[in-house]
């Protein structure tokens, strides 16, 4: 069957229309012998012949591979079949009423002959597809394929279903599906049928002796993951799940995508709709520098970017293994662009790796007057609260007096978007790093008050995966055999996947016009311990019997919880359902903040902490020290008109 080609079937389709023609011509005339009508089937059949395998070539019919044939190619036969065969009818009653010899051909024949050529030439096609199908339940047979349940009866496990159908090599078979919407209980999709909801999963996999669930639910909030991962582990049965949506953007799922069920998707939410079309307008053909482009975020930046269809995009970083790595990444899509939907005129978007470190600010000024980006995201900075509260000096530098250099450079060269990436720690911070990009934000609101450009800052919550996460520490402590450490137990951050962050950066770039602080409504916070002790059950570990939790106590500068809002900024909701946005944030910039800034530098340089701690307190008046008021232990109340959370790093 594997050897039958579209050449093959060209031959066929002449033959088959033929033969639709006879019994057109037999059925209307009620009798094989077609008498005076031959000459008439001659004509009929043979302008047939020719032009609905002439359409069929035209309309990619012979291009198709019909081992894989899905009711989309069906339908398109169908519909060229009858294009063709109604041309074909039209001329060959023509000729028949031009009385040339004896042509007779009954009026109402192509409306016999119109669902027989479809049939006929649909027959050979569906036949490649069940043999084909065949073929490979019998492979299934012989490599010994394991039965598998799928979690979630939509599109997603409908296309994993058909994924497994077609690689048999890969050693499983869907026995059944769960799904919780009644209406599909007991239906059958690609021959698998429903067999119940979640609650169904321990007594249906022993039933059909299922030893691991695949969970298809790439839109499915945490709680409704965290359920049935529950269920399977009571069960006893391994979990397999796909990527998030966030994850899946711009890519297409396949069993190649399954992994274990991480984190992540315990804490998933519910997707934010985001407005693509209007980010697309904004980035689609504009020079795009990100700093700190190999970073967690600025490499996700960079991905989603790309997919925009910028015209230049600039990676900046002082990093070479992580901008090495994210090039090379963006660089393998160019030859492949076509089929990333840019236009073929214009071409992939131009990509520039840059090694540069922000402090120097003539480097910068150079950069950025050669490029001329049209927009800059800002994701370069420090983050670590326990290594800027060690090292003061480096926040300033880097986080503080790096982002006035890039704003300089980017007022002076006209660049008319800045994206800046800050943290929730910014808001009455307790630690240097939090009050640094507190300092980095007035930076962007006075740029965006004396020029009127569009500058805006963005913050958000803690991203799962990042290089800092606290998933990495304790996946390490988990290998190792724990404990894991926390430093408090009631401890409670924020928590975002690093696509879903960078889609609300993008989308706040749209939004601003200047000088605005956008917030993100991120739900309920989580408890680090409650993040633990899942992550020791997704390792198929116990708590307490395997790996221990141990309490260390609070490091300087951290809080309990991470609190939303400066006292003093104004919040409403954007016409994006999940963003606030701050409007008076520029209102905040103290009029010394220039002059500031200069005995700042010169303490940095002299790595004179006290000076760093007094001066940072000179320009943000709420930022408390841990060292001189102790650890702030909780949040400050919550306006009751925005109950959200800040977009942060």
């Amino acid at each position: 069957m594997d050897k039958i080609r579209n050449r093959h079937l060209f031959f066929i389709d002449v033959i088959l229309i033929l033969l639709a023609a006879y019994a057109s011509f037999a059925l209307r005339l009620d009798r094989l012998d077609l008498g005076d009508f031959w000459l008439g089937m001659i004509v009929f059949g043979a302008l047939n012949a020719a032009l609905i395998p002439l359409v069929f070539k035209f309309s990619g019919i012979y291009a198709r591979y019909w081992h894989y044939a899905s009711i989309d190619e069906l339908l398109l036969l169908s519909a060229t079949a009858v294009i063709g065969g109604l041309s074909a009818s039209v001329l060959a009653l023509g000729v028949a009423s031009l009385h040339i010899a004896s042509i007779y051909i009954p009026r109402s024949t192509p409306f016999i002959f119109l669902p027989l050529a479809v049939l006929f030439t649909g027959l050979p096609r569906l036949g490649l597809r069940f043999c084909h199908a065949y073929l490979q339940t019998n492979a299934r047979g012989r490599v010994k394929s394991k039965p598998v349940a799928i979690m979630g009866a939509g599109d997603a496990g409908g296309m994993i279903v058909r994924e497994l159908q077609r690689n048999p090599q890969l050693g499983m078979y869907a026995a059944v599906f769960f799904d919780d919407d009644p209406a599909k209980q007991n239906m059958y999709i690609y021959g698998v049928r429903v067999v119940g909801n979640r609650h169904a999963i321990p007594r249906a996999a022993a039933a059909y002796k299922i030893e691991q669930v695949i969970i298809a639910m790439p839109t499915a909030p945490g709680r409704e993951i965290r359920e049935i991962v529950r269920i399977c582990e009571e069960a006893g049965l391994k979990t397999k799940t796909m990527p998030g949506i966030y994850d899946l953007i711009g890519g297409k799922i396949s069993v190649n995508q399954l992994r274990d069920v991480e984190i992540e998707d315990l804490l998933r939410r519910e997707p934010i709709r985001t407005d693509t079309a209007a980010v697309e307008e904004l980035i689609a053909g504009k020079t795009v520098l990100i700093s700190g482009g190999g970073g967690s975020i600025g490499g996700e930046l960079s991905r989603q970017i790309w997919r925009c269809g910028p015209a230049h995009l600039i990676l900046l970083g002082h990093g070479e293994n992580s901008i090495f790595e994210i090039y090379g990444e963006l660089k393998t899509k160019v030859e492949s662009f076509s089929r990333n939907g840019y236009d073929q005129r214009s071409g992939p978007p131009k990509l520039t790796p840059v090694i540069a470190d922000i402090r120097f600010s003539e480097h910068i000024d150079s950069i950025i007057a050669d490029y001329k980006p049209d927009i800059i995201f800002h994701a370069a900075a420090h983050k670590h609260v326990p290594l800027m509260e060690a090292n003061p000096e480096e926040a300033i530098t880097n986080n503080v007096l790096g982002t006035r250099n890039l704003i300089e450079a980017s007022l002076s060269a006209g660049v008319e978007h800045f994206v800046l990436i800050s943290t929730d720690k910014a808001v009455n911070p307790t630690s240097i790093m939090g009050a640094s990009k507190r300092v980095a934000e007035l930076l962007v609101h006075q740029a965006a008050r004396r020029s009127g450009r569009a500058y805006v800052a963005v913050r958000f919550g803690n991203v799962l995966g990042s290089r800092g996460s606290v998933i990495h520490t304790f996946k390490r402590q988990i290998a190792n055999g724990g404990p894991i450490t926390i430093t408090h137990p009631e401890m409670k951050r924020y928590f975002m996947t690093i696509p879903e962050a960078v889609q609300l950066v993008l989308q706040a770039s749209v939004l601003g016009k200047g000088g605005e602080v956008f917030v993100l409504d991120m739900g309920e916070p989580v408890k680090i311990v409650d993040l633990a002790k899942d992550l020791i059950r997704l390792s198929g570990l116990e708590v307490g019997e395997d790996i221990e939790i141990k309490f260390i106590g609070m490091r300087p500068g951290e809080k309990l919880y991470e609190e939303l809002f400066v006292a003093g900024e104004e919040y409403s909701r954007t016409k994006h359902e999940k963003i606030f946005i701050a409007s008076n944030a520029s209102s905040f910039v103290p009029e010394f903040l220039d002059l500031t800034l200069v005995s700042l530098e010169m303490a940095a340089q002299r790595r004179d902490r006290e000076a760093i701690i007094h001066l940072l307190q000179t320009l943000v008046p709420e930022y408390k020290p841990a060292g001189q008021t102790g650890v702030v232990d909780k949040a400050a109340p919550v306006p009751a008109k925005a109950p959200v959370m800040v977009l942060s790093r």
